[in-house]
């Protein structure tokens, strides 16, 4: 599939509002962690539903993976994914002075905090920049370390496609990365034209 349904004119425009929305999610997980979050810039492409397992692959690699799922909801609809490398957990709570004491209850609770802060302050700050209404569910626990491979093979993708916004989130003094995707179906992407074309329009 093609990004013939978003112009080029708008895929300038979601580039620039998700890499301030990044921007904004990075601050906020800085000021969680106090240490230096680095960013990569926000890469936006098409998919079909068939390919989305294999996109998550290549974007977090072989190995073993947690992944956190949240929907958002209202004016711009979708499904965020925040996928962790297998030590995130234990790093993040290294990080935050937990110790050796975090057992697995409580580091999948860590990991779904850390993402809520993160696709909260993201996408809350994409929809003010289009200023369009956005709502979120509670975060769930999509997946606890199994094979990259197996991270969606388990869920239906109702959608035929996907616009996914990928970015990837990494500390500066640790090892800890965490990648997160956007997902929204075709049928939703018009409403994001149409966010994005009042947003161009504005400048």
């Amino acid at each position: 599939m093609t990004m013939d349904f978003i112009s080029d004119d708008q895929r300038e425009a979601l580039q620039e509002v998700a890499n301030i929305g990044m921007g904004q999610a990075g601050a906020s997980i800085a000021q969680v962690l106090g240490e230096f979050v680095e960013l990569s810039v926000p890469q936006i492409r098409a998919v079909d539903a068939a390919e989305i397992p294999a996109a998550l692959v290549a974007l977090a690699g072989d190995g073993i993976a947690s992944a956190v799922r949240q929907a958002f909801l209202g004016e711009l609809r979708g499904e965020a994914i925040v996928i962790f490398s297998e030590h995130s957990a234990h790093d993040l709570a290294e990080l935050m002075s937990y110790g050796d004491a975090l057992d697995a209850p409580a580091s999948r609770e860590l990991l779904l905090d850390i993402s809520n802060v993160l696709v909260g302050a993201c996408l809350g700050g994409i929809a003010e920049l289009l200023r369009a209404e956005i709502g979120f569910s509670a975060p769930s626990l999509l997946a606890d370390q199994v094979s990259t491979h197996q991270l969606l093979q388990a869920e239906a993708i109702a959608a035929r496609c996907a616009l996914l916004v990928e970015v990837r989130f990494g500390l500066e003094r640790r090892v800890f990365r965490c990648h997160l995707i956007i997902l929204m179906a075709e049928d939703a992407v018009a409403a994001l034209q149409r966010a994005l074309d009042r947003f161009i329009e504005e400048l």
